[in-house]
């Protein structure tokens, strides 16, 4: 009776030395797997820009003008991004030619006297300069004989100048940038060039849209009368 009692003292005995080898064991992974812990890397938010419009655009943007304005031609225009600051020429749905612009310093709107730069359908109703040599100052529409100084640094000329050529811009939608105090026509809009080319690029004119000297030229060589201009401030 005592051999089985002491038999089991040492089966006992070997089962808790045993339990706490396993124990201790354990205890000790626990530790290791604590401290090879690494910290998931924290991922840092990306701040997306919103992207110029692509070229894909103006198969759309064509396609919405159209629906819009049924009773006009859009296999030619131009679309004025106010946002961008930029004018694109899109012919049968592709934009074909990019050019960095300048519209107003305060902004949209249509108001007479309000220096801003109208929104929404325009045509084209004049084209003035046709002979008029680059950095030539067209006073009312007119060559007045003089070259003004091509500024390319952010510079003010001596003058608010209009140079090179015009296209002077009509309003094509009643209530928004044609007739009483909102027309576009009358409040003389246009697309012309700019001694202040420093400039283009951000908003910096008194309504019109400035363009570099040599891109109205090309411009107004490639762009007939009557073609439709889509300004929006985005």
């Amino acid at each position: 009776m005592i051999k089985n009692y002491l038999l089991h003292i040492t089966l006992y005995k070997s089962l808790f030395l045993a339990s706490f080898v396993m124990l201790m064991m354990a205890c000790k992974s626990t530790k290791n797997v604590e401290q090879t812990l690494v910290e998931a890397p924290i991922e840092k938010t990306k701040v997306v820009e919103e992207e110029e419009p692509k070229e894909e655009l103006g198969d759309i943007l064509t396609e919405y003008l159209s629906l819009k304005y049924p009773d006009k031609n859009f296999d030619k225009y131009l679309y004025i991004s106010v946002k961008h600051q930029k004018m694109y020429l899109i012919e049968n749905g592709k934009t074909v030619k990019t050019y960095p612009i300048s519209t107003a310093k305060k902004g949209i709107g249509s108001h007479q006297n309000s220096n801003k730069t109208p929104p929404g359908l325009h045509t084209v109703k004049r084209k003035i300069g046709e002979e008029v040599p680059l950095g030539g100052i067209l006073e009312a529409r007119e060559f007045n004989g003089k070259l003004a100084e091509i500024i390319t640094d952010k510079r003010k000329a001596d003058g608010d100048y209009v140079t090179t050529r015009i296209l002077w811009l009509d309003g094509e939608e009643v209530g928004i940038n044609k007739g009483r105090n909102v027309d576009s026509y009358n409040r003389y809009i246009y697309i012309h060039g700019t001694p202040e080319e420093g400039f283009i690029g951000q908003p910096a004119s008194h309504g019109c849209i400035r363009m570099k000297n040599t891109d109205v030229i090309e411009l107004y060589d490639i762009i007939d009368e009557g073609t439709p201009i889509y300004i929006l401030k985005r």
